[in-house]
């Protein structure tokens, strides 16, 4: 059995403990958390440690997955912990992938360790996606639609505004975006033309709901370069029809092959999620078993989805997928 540990224990940690406890090759060895474990319950029981103790369990755990932020967390958690375990991240801020990368193949092969980052589905199956549709049409254009779906990101943002008692925010992509390019053509979009953003807030009483607005639609990055929808609801609605984190989103491709590009082709890889966090906790199971097996064969250093063979990701043997998957 491979033994998992559990760095951070929200909704992705969450994820990660359901999937290995679903998986027949794996098992919790442990949750590591920087809060006081003994208020930390988690789904299965597992056993609850301190941070600052996971040193003490370098000769039980196989691999780490680290369930903690991009923003803050990752650039530091991922070579730290990398420098004593072989890891797994969700490392997501894509313009900072190369820098952490390097960060974490220095710690890693330093340490003798192995390590798989920005593992999730983009980053991750995504990339993939992307990666075979590119390869096989290199004359053509690409696009990635995310939605319709709960930012976690985004909700936080406007959580953050005051006179905000709670938020969520729906990324959508647009419709008549996404005809275009299932049609063949190869369009160049603005933010504004793929996506849009619906914003559901529960007010605090008293509030000034117009500035709240204003505050929301202006914001540079998150809402501004998007046509934005605000809806004020109470709190029981949001209770009662906003409470999961759904998403999933479209990699597509439209391109030509012959020796004229005679022939147009568009190749669609599509995700549609309950639970975003669920399903995240899956992939990086699926990512920890590949990081084990390539350790066991002396591999050291960082690693990403594109480097690991996609046998590996499988439970199986190589002789279950020659007979029920090629």
């Amino acid at each position: 059995m491979i033994r998992i540990g559990i760095a951070g224990y929200g909704n992705i940690g969450r994820g990660v403990e359901a999937a290995v406890t679903n998986a027949p090759d794996m098992e919790i060895a442990a949750v590591f958390t920087r809060r006081d474990p003994s208020s930390v319950s988690t789904v299965t029981n597992a056993k609850v440690m301190t941070y600052d103790d996971m040193d003490s369990m370098k000769d039980n755990v196989d691999v780490m997955i680290i369930c903690a932020g991009s923003a803050t967390d990752l650039p530091w958690m991922s070579p730290e912990i990398a420098g004593k375990f072989n890891i797994v991240d969700s490392f997501d801020n894509h313009t900072k992938i190369p820098e952490h990368f390097k960060n974490v193949d220095e710690a890693a092969k330093a340490a003798g360790t192995a390590g798989v980052i920005s593992c999730g589905w983009d980053p991750g199956y995504f990339s993939i996606s992307r990666l075979y549709a590119e390869a096989t049409l290199p004359e053509g254009a690409s696009y990635t639609f995310w939605g319709r779906g709960v930012s976690q990101g985004h909700s936080d943002a406007v959580r953050r505004i005051e006179g905000v008692a709670d938020a969520r925010q729906y990324t959508v992509p647009v419709e008549e975006a996404l005809d275009r390019v299932r049609s063949g053509e190869h369009p160049e979009f603005t933010k504004r033309e793929m996506h849009l953003r619906e914003v559901y807030v529960v007010a605090e009483e008293g509030a000034d709901k117009a500035k709240i607005e204003e505050a929301i639609k202006t914001m540079p990055d998150y809402f501004e370069p998007y046509d934005t929808t605000v809806h004020f609801i109470s709190q029981e609605e949001m209770a009662a029809e906003h409470m999961g984190l759904p998403h999933g989103g479209k990699v597509i491709r439209s391109g030509n092959t012959g020796l004229e590009g005679e022939f147009n082709n568009t190749v669609e890889f599509g995700l549609d999620l309950d639970s975003n966090p669920y399903f995240t906790g899956s992939i990086l199971a699926a990512a920890a078993r590949a990081i084990y097996r390539l350790s066991e064969e002396g591999k050291t250093g960082a690693f990403t989805m594109f480097d690991i063979p996609p046998a590996y990701l499988y439970a199986g043997s190589h002789d279950d997928l020659l007979a029920h998957m090629l």
